[in-house]
């Protein structure tokens, strides 16, 4: 979950369009769909060049998690894979069109930040495939989108949380207050008031995608109005619970065994289904413009929930929340996806 930009993406600049123009813009847009298929139907053999392009170091939970994905193709022979992390805002545009030019038959990324300029140059090299973390849409021919969807698992570990406080006060630390955590949040958030309707919440962001430091002073923070279960949407948060001697719950990745004892419960995200997609689909020469997010779902393997420990997590407590999984993975149970910003209720 990385940065964001706000607002619309309009088409448009200006506002009525005549006749002469729609029928322009409607063949600009076959053209482009017809080269798109062309461009794709030969497919490609394997291994196939794959570029990301990360704005953050790839022990980034959420980055972390592409490369993981990634490094795995590269081991099995599909891919060969290169990539550029730390990436400025200002500087994305330029890196991702030097890896286009250099032939990439398929670069990944996250454009939340650069949207516009990111299109753009997708829309320079029609041959080349695009997978990229956007809050927006996809863009024909060559533009696919995905998105962390693990709310599901967050409402579990939700479950878990409100099982185990015992003031009644559970903390949240979040980077920003963006669709992709507040959905997390929210989730979590209404895992717990379903099993326990007491339970309030002190949520803070800290307006950063990778400060611990300022993340741990959070926690500290919420620890002392009486949290004594931290959501740790960030680094820094589960530091802060292990020195204070309370619980936290883990996001995105396992990092219980950093954290014995501390972390009892985690969401985590797979993005495997989603990648090896898409690098089948350029393989296939069937790549299209296409939202990947549902492959993030845990029908899909793309979200799942930690394996619970009966030394942490009472088996009463456990046996209720694999009986919830169990009904949201047979589409008995759906879990709202919720993109507004949660607020404290302490």
């Amino acid at each position: 979950m990385l940065r964001k930009s706000s607002g619309s993406l309009p088409l448009f600049s200006s506002g009525v369009l005549d006749r002469r123009q729609l029928l322009a813009l409607g063949a600009g847009a076959l053209a482009l769909t017809v080269a798109g298929r062309e461009a794709f139907a030969a497919g490609k053999a394997k291994p196939i060049k794959v570029a990301a392009i990360y704005t953050v170091p790839v022990e980034q939970q959420w980055v972390s998690r592409i490369h993981k994905a990634l490094k795995a193709a590269e081991a099995r022979g599909d891919i060969t894979y290169k990539f550029s992390e730390n990436v400025a805002n200002t500087d994305y545009e330029r890196v991702m069109r030097q890896y286009s030019e250099e032939g990439a038959d398929l670069v990944v990324g996250e454009v939340f930040a650069v949207e516009r300029p990111a299109r753009k140059v997708a829309a320079d090299y029609p041959k080349t495939a695009y997978l990229m973390g956007s809050s927006f849409g996809p863009t024909k021919p060559n533009f696919s989108v995905f998105d962390n969807f693990i709310h599901e698992p967050s409402f579990l570990t939700g479950m878990v949380a409100g099982k185990a406080t015992k003031s009644n006060v559970i903390g949240l630390v979040g980077g920003y207050a963006i669709p992709e955590v507040n959905r997390l949040m929210q989730a979590f958030m209404e895992g717990a008031v379903s099993v326990n309707p007491n339970v309030k919440f002190i949520v803070t962001f800290i307006n950063s995608w990778y400060d611990p430091p300022k993340a741990k002073e959070a926690a500290f923070a919420q620890i002392d109005k009486g949290a004594d279960v931290l959501y740790a949407e960030r680094f820094g948060v589960s530091d802060a619970a292990k020195e204070r001697g309370v619980k936290a719950i883990g996001n995105v990745i396992d990092t219980s065994a950093q954290y014995p004892g501390t972390i009892i419960a985690s969401a985590l995200w797979q993005m495997e289904p989603t990648i090896d997609k898409a690098i089948k689909e350029v393989m296939d020469g069937t790549f299209v413009a296409a939202d990947y997010g549902p492959y993030s779902y845990m029908a899909e393997g793309g979200a799942s929930l930690a394996p619970l420990d009966p030394k942490l997590v009472p088996p009463e407590v456990i046996e209720m929340v694999l009986v919830k999984e169990k009904e949201i993975k047979d589409g008995l149970f759906r879990v709202n996806v919720n993109d507004g910003e949660p607020k404290s209720t302490l």
